[in-house]
C-alpha cells in the first residue's frame, strides 16, 4: 500500500516525509498537480462503485506509476495548480482548468483513503469566520471580532474595545504579489490616525479584532489525536505585534497546552472535518489561551526544528497507518 504526496517540487517538508516513510518501509508516490496534464496522466475507471486505475508520472523518471486501489493515504501538501500548454486561449485555459479540477479532483477525492487533509475540507476550513465560530463552540476563548466594509462600524467597534485597541489582519494568505515583488500584510494595530482615515475599507471585507495583550504566543500542531505545542516569545516591538515580522527576535520552547485547550483543538478539528491543523494562540499575562486561527495546511518544519517536536514522525506514522 502506497502513500500519495501531493506537493510542490521544492518542498522541504515533503522531502522529509518521503525519507520518513521510506524508513518505515512505506512506498511513496510524490507528484505535483501542476504536472498535469503534461507530465502527469490519470487513467481511472469506475468499477463496482470504486475508481481503479493509475496515476502515471513522467517528470522525475521516464515512467513511474501507482495504482489508485493501492493507495492507503494522501497528504495534500499545498500542491500547485494545474498547468496547461502555452498555446491555449484564455477561454480554453479556463475550461481546461475547470474540467481538470472536477475530473482529477473528483476521482482522487472519492478514493476511500485517509486524507490529510481532504481538499474539500481544507477549502471549507479556510474561512476564518467559520473557524472562530467552531472555536467558540469548542469552548476556546476567542477575541471579539468584527467583519465589515463599513468605516463607521470599525470606529464603533474600536470604541467598544476601549483602551485595549484594535488590530486588523488578513482573512487569507498574507503574501501579496505587487509590482513584480512579494509583500507581506502582517497584523497591524490601528492607531488613532489610522482610525481617522479608513479609506479603502469600503472596497472589500476586512477583519478587525480587539487587541489581546500577550505574555507569549503558541503554535499548536494537531496530527490526528496528537496535540503538540510550542511557545513563541518575541524580543522586539515588531515581533510582539506579529511574530512573523521579525524571526530573528524569536525564541521557542516546547510546551504542553492545557487539557482544556487540547480538548478544544480536537473538537475544532472534528467540527471542520480535518485530520491536521496548525493552530495559533495568544497566551495572555494571566495564562489565558486565546484562539486566533487554524491553518489546515500550516507549516510545521520551523517549530519542529526550533523546539525539537517529532512532527514529521507523527505525521508519517499516521499516513503509514492510513484509513481504518
Amino acid at each position: 500500500m502506497t502513500v500519495l504526496i501531493l506537493a510542490g517540487e521544492r518542498d522541504i517538508s515533503a522531502d522529509r516525509m518521503v525519507r520518513a516513510l521510506g524508513e518505515r518501509g512505506v512506498p511513496v508516490f510524490r507528484a505535483d498537480l501542476g504536472w498535469f496534464p503534461e507530465t502527469l496522466t490519470l487513467d481511472a475507471e469506475l468499477r463496482d462503485g470504486r475508481w481503479v486505475g493509475r496515476l502515471v508520472g513522467r517528470l522525475v523518471t521516464p515512467h513511474r506509476e501507482v495504482a489508485l486501489e493501492e493507495l492507503r493515504s494522501v497528504w495534500y501538501r499545498s500542491p500547485s495548480t494545474f498547468r496547461f500548454p502555452a498555446g491555449l486561449s484564455g477561454t480554453e485555459r479556463q475550461h481546461a482548468l475547470h474540467e481538470a479540477k472536477l475530473g482529477v479532483g473528483g476521482v482522487l477525492g472519492a478514493l476511500p483513503v485517509l486524507w490529510v487533509n481532504h481538499p474539500s475540507r481544507h477549502a471549507d476550513a479556510g474561512y476564518k469566520p467559520r473557524q472562530l465560530v467552531a472555536a467558540a463552540r469548542a469552548g476556546l476563548a476567542v477575541a471579539p471580532t468584527l467583519v465589515t466594509n463599513d468605516p463607521a462600524a470599525v470606529r464603533r467597534f474600536a470604541t467598544q474595545c476601549g483602551p485595549a485597541g484594535v488590530v486588523t489582519k488578513m482573512f487569507g494568505a498574507p503574501a501579496i504579489s505587487e509590482q513584480g515583488g512579494r509583500r507581506v500584510a502582517l497584523t497591524k494595530r490601528l492607531s488613532p490616525a489610522r482610525l481617522a482615515d479608513l479609506r479603502g475599507v469600503e472596497i472589500s471585507a476586512h477583519q478587525f479584532q480587539r487587541w489581546a495583550p500577550k505574555r507569549e504566543e503558541a503554535r499548536v500542531i494537531a496530527i490526528g489525536r496528537q496535540v503538540h505545542g510550542v511557545a513563541i516569545r518575541a524580543d522586539s516591538a515588531a515581533a510582539y505585534v506579529d511574530w512573523r515580522a521579525d524571526h530573528d527576535a524569536l525564541s521557542y520552547e516546547r510546551i504542553d497546552p492545557p487539557a482544556e485547550v487540547q480538548r478544544g483543538v480536537r473538537t475544532v478539528l472534528a467540527d471542520l472535518g480535518l485530520v491536521y491543523g496548525a493552530f495559533d494562540f495568544v497566551i495572555g499575562p494571566d495564562g489565558t489561551w486565546i484562539f486566533l486561527e487554524v491553518n489546515p495546511g500550516g507549516q510545521f518544519g520551523f517549530v519542529e526544528d526550533q523546539a525539537g517536536l517529532p512532527l514529521t514522525a507523527a505525521l508519517a506514522d499516521l499516513l503509514a497507518r492510513g484509513a481504518p
